[in-house]
């Protein structure tokens, strides 16, 4: 039995003569974060988009397996019922809903309420400000505090594999040291997680593996504490 969760296997996606991903190949195993970065508009996000079908009209080539099965035709609804969740670029809560309705809403394909309750004051504790502002309307937070509620909503669903499309975009240092704690501490808890992230330091950190991304190919991969120590990753991305 084949412990792959995720495999992309020769994806391609144009916008008419526009070709944003040329053919890539990637495979997440059970367990595994694994970090995929790149410069802006190297084609990560698009990769992501792919995967779970919510991309606007274009043109999509290659297979996309998740735990065996094709997701080609997959509406993204159905996604959430088979256990994969995405935390999107730009957070994605729901404006005119509070916080606890939002983290319900992360939990409308389970009914044991117990253990629906049992989650939602973990993930309180876990982020004490989104206990303090419960019925506070998600539109009205900051943008960390968003970012809070769109992992915790996630995690409500309890997925097999966890997208987490640029989870530090536009925070500041101290929310983004928070929101890597949980990005460590779910990871060590099991859970298999495809991280997308332009801070390439601080995912290769936390990751097993990484893939590097550039203008639309896969152009390195290996064991994340190799590549932090790669000259090339070290040039281009670390800023050293």
């Amino acid at each position: 039995m084949s412990n792959n969760v995720l495999k992309v296997a020769g994806l391609k996606v144009s916008y008419g003569g526009i070709k944003a991903v040329k053919g890539i190949d990637m495979e997440v195993n059970q367990g595994e974060l694994i970090a995929l970065i790149g410069a802006n508009g190297a084609g990560k996000t698009t990769t992501l988009k792919a995967i779970t079908g919510t991309l606007p009209e274009c043109k999509v080539e290659g297979v996309v397996s998740y735990l065996g099965e094709s997701l080609k035709g997959s509406k993204s609804f159905h996604l959430v019922e088979k256990n994969l969740a995405m935390v999107p670029e730009g957070r994605g809560v729901f404006t005119r809903m509070s916080i606890q309705e939002n983290l319900m809403m992360g939990a409308y394909t389970r009914n044991d309420k117990a253990g629906i309750d049992d989650d939602i004051a973990k993930w309180f504790d876990v982020f004490p400000r989104l206990k303090e502002r419960a019925a506070q309307m998600a539109g009205t937070l900051s943008g960390g505090e968003q970012q809070m509620l769109a992992m915790a909503r996630a995690l409500m669903s309890h997925p097999k594999l966890l997208l987490l499309d640029e989870p530090s975009m536009g925070l500041s240092p101290i929310m983004v040291e928070k929101i890597f704690e949980v990005i460590r501490k779910v990871s060590s808890e099991g859970m298999t997680i495809l991280l997308v992230e332009q801070n390439a330091k601080l995912a290769l950190q936390a990751a097993d593996r990484g893939y590097v991304m550039d203008s639309g190919l896969i152009t390195m991969t290996g064991n994340a504490s190799d590549m932090l120590d790669d000259p090339r990753v070290k040039a281009a991305y670390l800023g050293e």
